[in-house]
């Protein structure tokens, strides 16, 4: 260090200043990441503490008043601070201008204000939750949290409410990015499918978040000033708060996986080395899926007192909107038939999301069943569907897109032999602890108790002890992909052979992602003209992680 050196700590000021004020995308989809990571951790702590109360069939670990307000905590802040946000804060901040060929989103200072606008949601929501002990649940249900629960519901909704303001930010700016700053050359049909994905997804932050803040503004409205809106007792209607709530929630299901859906996309064809079968056809169910989407909201509602006329139209739509879906898996499998099947580590999250994905899409089914749900309503069945759709889909997916494009994001290689076992670990780990959920809602278990009777003793224990495996395997790629930053960048600029914008600038990119803005002159899987093999990436590196 010379005379003329700032000292240290105004060097890290300096540095801390520029991350804190920066507009680049991928600087600020690195602060998202780091951001719901953490968010992810905390939500997991306070479900290990259910799964360590469940092992045995007595309340012997917390009492029932804790229980309830650790899994309030973990459903609220894994829902809308790391499910909703993940893949499009982190991975759409930072690839969708890459993919489009652009500089930089449409608004560089609306997407830096949609992170300090999410942080404070989240630490506005978790001291409330914290302090003041929610007790609500995730879905806020009314009566119950206008007028009888003793916890900060209304602090915690302003948090989830800024929460959704962040997402509005968030759409707006893909939605405005992908119509305007595309690349020449590159038509809507020539964009890749996760793009089309984001843009499907944004559509729907767009159009359903603002009913979520209207519906958790008057719950806080209602329980500050005692107003009848949703408590029957003052006049208003629970039924009301329930179609409000779940209008939203039920296109946040969509928010949450289909991103994933896109991240698949990607990865099977890049390591199948073919291009995807049905292009138009994906597309158009990204769209098709938000569309109808926004229908199906009454098929949690088939024990609530609705008319039958309205649950059977529901249970109709409910079928429905699993033909799109259903369009999207069976792509894929057609895109791996007689592929040159290549299983590197995003490959087997992959696969796995296929598997897991299929597995809560078709139990979802027997839940839009409506003599089937009767039974099944507020069981652990609906528990097992539902983390099989957004965990076993939505999560695996976003550590398939992290591992994917890691060499993009940082220029270096993990460990492949270290991330096949987490892979692993996950999948494993994940089918232990949640398919015996499926047999327990099919005996009757209710969701939310912290006792139960002693014959559901042995699936609560295998389920319990899968949790374990699957945190393991959770904690294996925070190691090995920190570890991988203190090696030299020695993944290259395209360690994968991938076709896509993104991959035709240097690892990492530099702060407006190409010297020169590219033409596309052919569409974005155009696999005939790579390599059908994928290369090593460095001998080195080969020669020090064989597998």
């Amino acid at each position: 260090m010379t005379a003329t050196d700032p000292p240290p700590t105004l060097r890290t000021a300096s540095v801390v200043k520029a991350w804190l004020t920066t507009t680049d995308h991928k600087r600020i989809a690195l602060l998202y990441l780091v951001t719901i990571l953490g968010f992810f951790v905390l939500a997991s702590l306070a479900i290990a503490v259910v799964r360590v109360e469940l092992l045995t069939p007595e309340g012997d670990v917390v009492s029932a008043e804790t229980y309830n307000r650790l899994f309030t905590l973990h459903g609220i802040v894994m829902v809308w601070f790391f499910l909703i946000p993940a893949i499009p804060t982190v991975l759409g901040n930072y690839l969708l201008p890459l993919m489009l060929g652009a500089r930089e989103l449409a608004f560089p200072r609306l997407n830096l204000a949609s992170w300090y606008v999410f942080v404070a949601g989240g630490l506005v929501a978790l001291t409330a939750m914290i302090r003041g002990g929610l007790d609500t649940g995730w879905t806020f249900y009314a009566p119950y949290s206008t007028r009888f629960s003793e916890g900060h519901v209304v602090l915690t909704v302003i948090g989830i409410f800024l929460a959704g303001v962040s997402s509005i930010f968030t759409g707006l700016n893909f939605i405005v990015t992908t119509h305007q700053l595309r690349a020449p050359g590159l038509s809507w049909f020539r964009l890749p499918l996760f793009v089309w994905a984001n843009y499907a997804t944004s559509v729907i932050f767009v159009l359903a978040t603002p009913v979520l803040g209207m519906t958790l503004l008057l719950v806080a409205i209602e329980r500050l000033l005692s107003i009848g809106i949703f408590d029957p007792d003052r006049g208003g209607d629970p039924l009301l708060f329930q179609h409000f709530f779940w209008f939203y929630s039920h296109p946040a299901v969509y928010i949450m996986i289909l991103p994933g859906m896109g991240v698949v996309s990607e990865v099977i064809t890049c390591f199948s080395r073919r291009v995807i079968f049905g292009y138009r056809y994906v597309a158009y169910s990204s769209l098709a899926i938000a569309v109808v989407g926004f229908f199906v909201w009454g098929h949690h509602m088939f024990v609530s007192g609705q008319s039958a006329l309205g649950s059977l139209l529901f249970s109709v739509l409910s079928f429905m909107v699993a033909v799109p879906s259903a369009i999207k898996v069976f792509s894929w499998l057609a895109t791996l038939y007689r592929g040159r099947i290549h299983l590197y580590t995003p490959m087997l999250y992959a696969l796995g999301v296929v598997a897991l994905f299929t597995i809560g899409g078709l139990t979802g089914l027997f839940l839009a069943t409506l003599a089937v749900d009767v039974h099944l309503h507020d069981t652990y069945f609906v528990i097992a569907h539902f983390h099989y759709i957004m965990v076993g889909g939505m999560v695996m997916a976003f550590l398939g897109g992290l591992h994917f494009w890691w060499p993009k994001i940082t220029g270096r290689m993990y460990s492949e032999r270290s991330g096949k076992v987490a892979a692993i670990a996950i999948f494993v780990g994940f089918n232990l602890t949640f398919f015996p959920q499926f047999m327990l809602g099919v005996d009757g278990m209710p969701r939310r108790y912290h006792s139960y009777p002693d014959s559901y003793t042995a699936l609560n224990v295998v389920s319990s002890c899968g949790a374990v495996l699957l945190a393991v395997g959770y904690l294996l790629p925070l190691v090995y992909l920190l570890a991988s930053l203190r090696r030299p960048r020695d993944a290259g600029d395209n360690p994968w052979a991938a076709t896509g914008l993104e991959w035709r600038t240097s690892s990492p990119p530099p702060p407006d992602n190409f010297e020169v803005q590219p033409t596309v002159e052919s569409p974005a899987y155009d696999y005939a003209s790579m390599p059908v093999r994928i290369p090593d990436w460095i001998p080195e590196q080969a020669a020090r992680d064989p597998a």
